[in-house]
């Protein structure tokens, strides 16, 4: 016999198939909600599953680049929709962060807290990318007593207010001005120019590789250098791996390519399986500067979700049991080899995370657009427009790698 909640379940599938509307209005999308440019990619999605999307009308797309950067283990991923239904099961928001014991945000403190070095004991679940990244600048503000940061040309580390004032890109900020005083821009690189950071510097925020301007990767020598320059001048030094970690590089965190490890560390997109959720992570003792002159040094209202981290969770468990990482530097070097064309001036690439280089904007546009009508999504980047951005789910198979690159070369061709 059905049980109540089943037949309560069933009673409201069928009641949502024929009563509740979907609306794919495409008026009501660029006029009843704000835009973020004039040329939105518009397209409608109805669902996803895996590697692909799916219009209203059954069009299938290849998701080339995960969401930018959120989808790492693929759409809808079974064991993350079974950690979400079991959580929904429970509760849903209950407190602002950081007042009531709740299981969810534990266990992926737990879980994460112990992959990683020992510094990097404690975590603070916030929001997104960018809230994570204001959070870890008055970290790094409260634990040094200083005000200066240093930050690196072409760099960028979200939208909001703090975190466009340490992005790199001034075509982006100059709308905005004034931002927040006494930041410094290094070029990323150059071992030459770590000497400008001196002990007034509170901090130094720098993605591990440049996402937005093209996937820059910088060498064991600078950042070997940069850790030591900041332990030199007791500046507390952020890796921002909203866009490079939760194994999309080929290693679980890009720092671990490198030797050394970040006096804080900001994650988001991959970590929450497809939820909004970021976090920064430092030391207990760093973090505890948070709860005193001031107390709620840093406070959020949705920071720490409990359906948000268990999403998290269950993200974690697959990439670190389904060996998902270790098959990352393969499919990466597999797809490069399959990327050959005159009209291709460089690829950069470290495991799945990939920018082609072209030799104009424009051509960069016209590809994606005849990739959009082949069915794979391509999409470019922030500070660099002559380049497309490639990040395809960790999960795509070897098969579904030739067949993009037959589409995306046929979009090359054509373009």
């Amino acid at each position: 016999m059905a049980s109540a909640g089943s037949l309560q379940g069933l009673f409201f599938a069928l009641y949502c198939s024929e009563s509740c509307p979907v609306n794919f209005d495409r008026d009501t999308f660029l006029h009843r909600m704000a835009q973020t440019s004039p040329f939105p990619f518009d397209i409608a999605i109805e669902r996803a599953e895996g590697i692909y999307l799916y219009s209203p009308d059954g069009k299938r797309y290849t998701d080339m680049i995960s969401g930018i950067g959120v989808s790492s283990i693929g759409h809808r991923h079974p064991h993350v929709l079974d950690a979400i239904h079991r959580q929904l099961d429970k509760h849903l928001h209950v407190m602002v962060y950081g007042e009531y014991i709740q299981s969810a945000p534990n266990q992926l403190a737990s879980l994460l807290t112990s992959l990683l070095p020992p510094t990097l004991n404690c975590c603070y679940f916030v929001n997104s990318g960018t809230e994570a990244n204001e959070a870890a600048l008055k970290l790094a503000k409260r634990v040094t007593g200083r005000t200066e940061l240093v930050s690196f040309r072409k760099s960028y580390h979200g939208s909001t207010h703090g975190s466009m004032s340490v992005s790199g890109n001034e075509v982006k900020k100059i709308a905005f001005r004034p931002l927040l005083p006494d930041v410094r821009f290094l070029t990323f690189n150059e071992t030459s120019e770590l000497s400008q950071i001196t002990n007034q510097t509170a901090g130094v925020i720098i993605e591990t590789i440049q996402g937005d301007a093209g996937v820059r990767i910088p060498s064991m020598e600078f950042m070997q250098a940069l850790r030591n320059r900041c332990d030199e001048t007791g500046s507390m030094l952020i890796f921002d791996e909203i866009q490079c970690g939760m194994g999309r590089t080929g290693k679980l965190f890009a720092f671990e390519h490198y030797g050394v490890a970040p006096d804080i560390l900001t994650l988001a997109k991959a970590f929450g399986g497809g939820l909004p959720i970021g976090t920064f992570i430092s030391s207990e003792a760093h973090m505890k500067s948070l709860t005193h002159d001031p107390m709620l040094g840093h406070i959020t209202t949705f920071g720490g979700n409990p359906v948000c981290c268990a999403s998290a969770h269950a993200t974690l468990e697959v990439l670190t049991q389904e060996k998902l990482i270790d098959q990352v530097e393969e499919k990466g070097r597999y797809l490069q080899s399959l990327l050959q064309h005159p009209d291709i001036r460089e690829i950069r690439r470290i495991g799945l995370m990939f920018a082609m280089d072209f030799a104009s904007a424009e051509k960069v546009n016209r590809i994606v657009a005849r990739a959009r009508e082949n069915g794979i999504i391509l999409y470019w980047f922030l500070s660099h427009p002559y380049s497309i951005r490639m990040a395809p789910p960790l999960t795509i198979g070897m098969d579904q790698l030739k067949e993009s690159a037959e589409m995306i070369l046929d979009a090359i061709e054509h373009s």
